[in-house]
């Protein structure tokens, strides 16, 4: 499954360079120049990192974590020509998940990428396989066969299933479902979330009715059980 990463800079030049360099290593890459468009992507698409500038002409980066933090808890990493000790702390302590000061080498910038992917979602640069009962999920090749058989998903459908995957076990509040798969600030209701969970279960469910895998966890949102096998 392609990592996508947000870019939040309004140095074109140095977001080209590292967009170029982790395209390269296959991550999925888009940029904004300031706040306003960066909230407009995040309004309709999903991203597993962001990377974010203080210093941006509309706004300041701290200010766009905070209101990130709101409604998501996607990894933020600050990379900033300020490098005081207040700013860095004042950027840990507002929800940041690490701090890197420019300038930086790529190869440093790449392994703290990594490394923070790895400790929020628990994956490495492999793709995952995941089986639950009869149901095997290729976030890869993003297909889902049951009992052997392809499972046509739609797009938003597989996003929200892999999403599950990464967490099995784990009871995810609605709002955090919404946010992370739908975009961080978009505006689809929750009875789309609702939807979408009935036609996953109409499809991968022996009995929809009563599903054994992807649960309701009443008043709080859904959960991913009965995972027997993961592996990359």
């Amino acid at each position: 499954m392609r990592r996508e990463i947000l870019i939040i800079d309004d140095d074109a030049d140095l977001s080209m360079i590292i967009s170029d360099m982790l395209t390269d290593k296959g991550f999925g890459v888009t940029t904004a120049l300031n706040s306003e468009e960066a909230f407009e992507l995040l309004k309709k698409n999903t991203y597993h990192l962001i990377l974010l500038d203080i210093n941006l002409p509309d706004a300041l980066g701290f200010d766009v974590c905070r209101e990130l933090r709101r409604v998501s808890e996607v990894p933020v990493i600050f990379a900033s020509a300020r490098t005081s000790e207040t700013d860095r702390i004042t950027g840990l302590d507002i929800g940041g998940d690490d701090y890197i000061p420019k300038p930086f080498s790529m190869k440093e910038l790449l392994s703290r990428i990594k490394a923070l992917l790895r400790r929020t979602y628990g994956f490495n640069d492999t793709d995952k396989i995941i089986r639950f009962g009869d149901v095997i999920v290729d976030t890869g090749s993003r297909s889902v066969t049951k009992n052997g058989n392809p499972v046509p998903l739609s797009l938003r459908e597989f996003d929200l299933l892999a999403y599950l995957c990464e967490h099995p076990g784990n009871a995810i509040p609605k709002d955090r479902l919404l946010g992370d798969v739908w975009g961080s600030f978009s505006e689809v209701a929750p009875s789309t979330l609702t939807v979408h969970m009935r036609w996953l279960r109409e499809k991968l469910e022996d009995d929809p009715a009563e599903p054994r895998y992807l649960k309701t966890v009443y008043k709080v949102g859904y959960i991913l059980e009965g995972v027997t096998e993961c592996r990359v």
